[in-house]
C-alpha cells in the first residue's frame, strides 16, 4: 500500500513538473513575426504564448525575433544573439522580403540552411513556415520561391507549415490598410494556426 502511494506521489510530481516546465520558442522572422502595425502584445508570437497557457496549462516563452524588413540574410546575422537566449525551439518565418525585393534565391536557400544548422548545433526544433509571393518577378520566380521552402523541408526532414499567412492573406478585414501586414484580428488567427501547427512540440 505504501509503495503504491508513493509510485502514485512520484508519477504526481514528473506530471506537475512537466506543466511547469517552461520551454522557450524563437519566432525568427520579419514584420509580419514582429507585429507591424499592432502592438507586440497583439503579434501572433504572443498570442500563442497565450494559448499554450489556456489550452494546454503549458508555460512558454516567446521570443519575438521579427524585425521589419529582415530579409534572410539580416535575419543570419543577428541569430547568434538570439541562440544565446538558449531557444527549445525555433521557428523560422523568413523569406518574405527576400521575395519581395526579387533577391537570389540561392543565397536566400543557403542563408536559411545556415540558419537552420546554427539552430541545431544549439540543440534546437527547427520548424519551418513558408511564404507565397505575387508574380512581379515572373512565374519562374514564384516557383523557385516556393520550392525553396520544399527543399529544405525534404533535405532536413523539418516540419512544415506550408503558408504563414494561411486564411489571412488578401482577407480585407483581417489585414491593415497596406494589404500586406496582418491587423490584430489577423494576428489572432495566425497564432491560432501556429499554435495548431508546433503545440504538439510543447
Amino acid at each position: 500500500m505504501k509503495k503504491t502511494i508513493f509510485i502514485l506521489f512520484i508519477i504526481t510530481l514528473q506530471v506537475l513538473f512537466a506543466n511547469n516546465s517552461t520551454k522557450t520558442i524563437l519566432f525568427l522572422g520579419d514584420s509580419l513575426t514582429e507585429g507591424l502595425g499592432v502592438s507586440k502584445s497583439e503579434a501572433y508570437p504572443s498570442l500563442v504564448q497565450e494559448l499554450a497557457k489556456t489550452n494546454l496549462n503549458k508555460n512558454i516563452k516567446a521570443i519575438n525575433g521579427g524585425v521589419s524588413g529582415s530579409t534572410t540574410s539580416d535575419a543570419l546575422s543577428k541569430l547568434k544573439w538570439y541562440l544565446k537566449r538558449k531557444p527549445d525551439i525555433v521557428f523560422i518565418a523568413l523569406g518574405a522580403n527576400d521575395g519581395l525585393r526579387g533577391l537570389n534565391l540561392t543565397q536566400s536557400q543557403q542563408n536559411l540552411e545556415e540558419i537552420i544548422s546554427h539552430a541545431k548545433k544549439a540543440n534546437a526544433k527547427v520548424l519551418l513556415a513558408g511564404m507565397l509571393i505575387p508574380p512581379n518577378y515572373g512565374p519562374a520566380y514564384s516557383k523557385e520561391f516556393a520550392n525553396m521552402y520544399l527543399k529544405l523541408k525534404e533535405k532536413y526532414k523539418l516540419k512544415f507549415m506550408p503558408f504563414l499567412l494561411k486564411d489571412v492573406a488578401g482577407v480585407q478585414g483581417l489585414n491593415q490598410a497596406d494589404g500586406i501586414h496582418p491587423n490584430a484580428k489577423g494576428h489572432e488567427i495566425m497564432a491560432k494556426e501556429v499554435f495548431k501547427f508546433l503545440k504538439e512540440e510543447l
